[in-house]
Parts: structure tokens; C-alpha cells; sequence
């Protein structure tokens, strides 16, 4: 069995910062990913405010953090964690290849996108429903596309869409969008965007690929052709893999101390995993750095 000082489960940036600090100062350490390092970073084409000393793009400061780490010698590990236990040496940490001791485990495994729950959304995913403007925008040259949210994430990937798409629709269940002013005058003078405020999407339509979306709206239901559909609804916490003991508050976040230890000792939460986190790039940074402090002070 592999064994280090400290498991950072998720290589967002949260977890990625933690990782880094303590390497750096001589700790042995392991990260561990599902799906690509970087989490929801990857989707935010430019940080607003950007990292000081940082790299302004999502992707590529996510990138800078992750060969940062490699030079400090963190263990980047390319697998899902199922598993936490408690033993007498700390911690197991499971995945499906094997099992990984550490003395102090910090979960650090992000949110990921609510999916609007419609008829159509799992059927048409990646034929035209997906969560990646920079990703997939390229794809849809000229077409209509449907962006659903009326927060910063949907503004700024709506913004991203008019570089290749012909016409934008933002669909906003409420009256008012609550992001952030700049975003909002961006989304104002851009006139490939139209906004559908008090409107929600019913259903996602097609046949191999996605034509159109059923709305609903103060009027009745009425239906939209689009090529693509975007989603950016908010978040839900990636944390199935711990036990239910662990406390979380009513949506699922994990809740913590104020030094950002879980209800079980040794066990820690940063960025968007946990409940109260602040959800700005600067919050889970700084989250990292006061957990990183705390433990080089308790392991070395």
C-alpha cells in the first residue's frame, strides 16, 4: 500500500494550491482526479479577477498549477477515490486499483454542474447539450444556441458562444440576472445575445442531433430552435464517496470548522466541496493556503 503524508482528493484549484504548498515543504503527498485536473476552472474562458502572477485563462492557469506540483513532487494519480475509512495510521483511501494509506486526508473534489433534469437532456449530451463553451462552441458556426442561467458562469459562457455562434438565447427562470454588473453590460451590448427572463426550458427536441427546446413562459409554452443547449444552474458537491457520517448541511456540502476540518478529525474540505465556501477563484485558494498552513504546522 502507497503511503504519504497527506491524500488531496480532486486537483481543482483548491486542490492543487494545498498539494503544492505542502510538497513544497517537504511533505510527501498524493493527489487524486477523475476526470481531468483543473475541475470547473477548465469551463471559465477568462478568471475575473484574474491570479495575481497567474495565467488569466481557466485552462492554462489550471495547467501552470498542475506542472507546479510535478516539480515539487506531488503524486498526481488519475483515479476516482470510492472510498474513505479511518484506521490507526489515519486514513484508507480507496479507489477500483487499489487502496492508499495517508495521515491526513483533504477533500478537495469540487461541484459539479446541476443538470436541468428535462426530457431530452441525457439523450442529446454531446449531440448538442453540453456544459463547456470553450470546449464545444467551435461546433456551432453560425447556429442558435440556447444558454439557461442568470448567473456570472452563464453570462461569461454566453459571451464565449458569440464567437462562433450566429445567435444567442439566454433563458433566465427569474427577473434579473444576479452577476456580477460588468457581465451583465457585456451581455446588454452584445446583440448576438437575446434574453428570455421568466422563462424556463421544458424539454430538449431532435433527432440525432438537437434542433430545438420546448419553453415555458408567462405566455404559455412555446418552442425554440437552437442547435446546442448550455447549462450553468448552479452546483452540486461531488462527495458520494465519503461516509454518511460526515456532516453536511442540508444541500449536500460538507460542513466544516471554521479551520476547515470536517466532523471527523484528520479529515479536511476546501473550495467548492464545502458549505460555505465563498465559490470565487481567490476563496478556494485561500481555503488551501489556511489548510496547507495548518497541517505542515501539525506534520512536520
Amino acid at each position: 500500500m502507497s503511503t504519504f503524508d497527506v491524500i488531496v482528493i480532486g486537483e481543482g484549484v483548491a486542490g492543487l494550491t494545498a498539494a503544492g504548498q505542502l510538497a513544497a515543504a517537504g511533505l510527501q503527498v498524493a493527489t487524486f482526479e477523475q476526470q481531468i485536473f483543473g475541475g470547473l476552472v477548465l469551463n471559465v474562458n477568462e478568471l475575473d479577477p484574474a491570479p495575481a502572477g497567474g495565467e488569466a485563462g481557466g485552462a492554462a492557469f489550471a495547467a501552470e498549477l498542475i506542472q507546479s506540483n510535478g516539480d515539487a513532487g506531488v503524486t498526481s494519480i488519475q483515479e476516482p477515490v470510492t472510498a474513505v475509512a479511518t484506521n490507526a495510521s489515519g486514513f484508507q483511501v480507496t479507489t477500483d486499483s487499489g487502496n492508499y494509506q495517508a495521515r491526513q486526508v483533504i477533500v478537495a473534489s469540487g461541484a459539479r454542474l446541476k443538470n436541468l433534469n428535462v426530457a431530452g437532456e441525457s439523450e442529446f449530451e454531446g449531440r448538442g447539450v453540453s456544459k463547456c463553451a470553450d470546449c464545444d462552441g467551435p461546433m456551432f458556426q453560425n447556429e442558435s444556441v440556447v444558454v439557461v442561467g442568470g448567473g456570472d458562469s452563464a453570462l461569461q459562457e454566453a459571451q464565449v458562444l458569440t464567437q462562433y455562434c450566429g445567435k444567442v438565447h439566454l433563458v433566465h427562470r427569474g427577473n434579473a440576472f444576479s452577476a456580477k454588473a460588468h457581465f451583465i453590460k457585456h451581455i446588454t451590448h452584445n446583440d448576438k445575445i437575446e434574453v428570455h427572463f421568466g422563462t424556463t426550458v421544458e424539454a430538449i427536441l431532435g433527432g440525432q442531433m438537437v434542433e430545438r427546446v420546448s419553453l415555458n413562459t408567462a405566455s404559455g409554452t412555446t418552442e425554440l430552435a437552437c442547435a446546442g443547449v448550455f447549462a450553468y444552474i448552479g452546483l452540486e458537491p461531488n462527495q458520494d464517496f465519503l461516509d454518511a457520517a460526515i456532516a453536511r448541511d442540508a444541500n449536500g456540502f460538507i460542513t466544516t470548522q471554521d479551520n476547515l476540518e470536517t466532523s471527523c478529525p484528520g479529515l479536511w474540505a476546501i473550495g467548492a466541496v464545502r458549505s460555505g465556501c465563498g465559490g470565487t477563484l481567490a476563496d478556494a485558494m485561500t481555503e488551501a493556503q489556511q489548510v496547507a498552513t495548518t497541517l505542515k504546522q501539525r506534520l512536520q
